[in-house]
C-alpha cells in the first residue's frame, strides 16, 4: 500500500510532533508511526465501501420513481446499470472486505446528505450519461465507470474532506494517493483479475525502512540539527523553519544509516516533500542545505554508499 514517499512523510510528521513535544519516548513515536501507516490502508477500505453506499441510494432513487402515484414513462423505465454494477456486486460478495468495513466501522450509514449530493454530481456527468446509454455492457465497462467516479468526483470534494477530517486525523494528506491506488486497481480488475489484496506495505523491507530511519532520526535529532547550524552560518537561526530543519535532519540520518538509497534519490525526496510541507523557498534550502551536508560526510567517511548509491557529487 505505502510507498517510500508516504513512509518518509509519515515518519517526517511523528518526529517533528516528537521534537516538538520534547517527551516522548522512541517506543511510542514508532508506535504511533506504525499506527499512523496503517491508517492509511483503512482509508482504501473506506473509499472502496462507498460503492455499495452509492448502490444503495440508486437502488433507492428508482423505487421512489417507480412507486409514485403516476410515474412517468422513464421513472417505470430506469435502468438499474449502475445498482447492477458488476465491481460494486464484487465488493458486496467479498466477505473479507465486508467484514474488515464492518469490523473497523468503515461505513457511510451516517453520511446520507454527502451520498445524495455525490450521486446527484455523478448522475449530472456526462461520463454517467455515456455509461449508462452504452451499448456494451460488460465488466471493463462497469470498471471504467467506477474509476471516473474515483478521478472526478472525490479528490477536491470538500464535503469529503470534512468528514475525512473528522473521522481520522492520518487520513487528510492520504486521500491524493490513495485514490490513485483505486483507480491503478481497477484496470486488471477489468480484465478478470481479482482485486488486489493490499498490506500496510508495499515491501516486505518496507515497515523495517520506517521504523529504522524514524529511529535514526530520533536518536540523532540533536547531532545533526548542530550540523545543520554548522553549516548554515549566512542564515539567520530565527528565521529557518522547523519543518525545514526536521526534514535535513531527516535527510542526514537516511543517508548514513541506509548505505543502499543513492543519495540523490534521498535529497531529491525531502526536497520534494518540503514543497508540500513548507514556506514557497524551503525546496532550495532543502537542497542546498542537504547537499553540501551530505557532500562533506561522503568525504569524510561519515556517510558510506554502496555501488551506485556512492555520491559522486555530480
Amino acid at each position: 500500500m505505502l510507498n517510500r514517499r508516504l513512509i518518509r512523510i509519515k515518519v517526517f510528521k511523528v518526529l517533528y510532533a516528537a521534537e516538538a513535544s520534547a517527551e516522548t519516548s522512541l517506543a511510542a513515536s514508532q508506535k504511533e508511526l506504525l499506527l499512523a501507516c496503517g491508517k492509511t490502508l483503512d482509508l482504501y477500505y473506506f473509499l472502496l465501501n462507498l460503492l455499495p453506499a452509492l448502490k444503495k441510494v440508486a437502488a433507492e432513487r428508482i423505487e421512489i420513481g417507480k412507486n409514485k402515484f403516476n410515474p412517468s414513462e422513464s421513472e417505470k423505465a430506469a435502468s438499474t446499470r449502475f445498482v447492477d454494477n458488476r465491481f460494486v456486486a464484487m465488493l458486496e460478495g467479498d466477505s473479507a472486505f465486508t467484514e474488515t468495513c464492518r469490523k473497523k466501522g468503515l461505513q457511510w450509514g451516517e453520511y446520507d446528505v454527502f451520498l445524495k449530493k455525490l450521486y446527484a454530481s455523478i448522475t449530472a456527468s456526462d461520463y454517467y450519461q455515456d455509461y449508462m446509454s452504452d451499448p456494451e455492457s460488460s465488466l471493463r465497462k462497469d470498471c471504467e465507470f467506477v474509476s471516473r467516479i474515483y478521478q472526478e468526483e472525490l479528490e477536491d470534494n470538500e464535503m469529503l474532506w470534512d468528514i475525512l477530517e473528522e473521522t481520522s486525523v492520518y487520513w487528510a494528506d492520504d486521500l491524493g494517493y490513495v485514490l490513485n491506488v483505486i483507480i491503478r486497481s481497477l484496470e486488471p480488475v477489468a480484465g478478470g483479475a481479482a482485486l488486489p489484496a493490499y498490506n500496510v506495505f508495499l515491501k516486505d523491507d518496507d515497515r523495517a525502512f520506517a521504523l529504522d530511519l524514524l529511529k535514526a532520526a530520533m536518536l540523532n535529532y540533536d547531532k545533526y540539527l548542530a550540523i545543520v547550524s554548522e553549516n548554515t552560518a549566512n542564515w539567520d537561526p530565527d528565521r529557518i523553519v522547523r519543518v525545514d530543519a526536521t526534514l535535513v535532519v531527516m535527510g542526514i540520518a537516511e543517508a548514513v544509516a541506509f548505505p543502499s538509497i543513492p543519495v540523490k534519490v534521498t535529497i531529491n525526496e525531502y526536497v520534494e516533500i518540503s514543497k508540500y510541507y513548507s514556506t514557497p523557498n524551503s525546496n532550495v534550502f532543502v537542497n542546498g542545505v542537504l547537499d553540501v551536508i551530505v557532500r562533506k560526510m561522503c568525504d569524510s567517511g561519515e556517510i558510506v554508499k554502496q555501488g551506485r548509491g556512492l555520491y559522486t557529487g555530480k
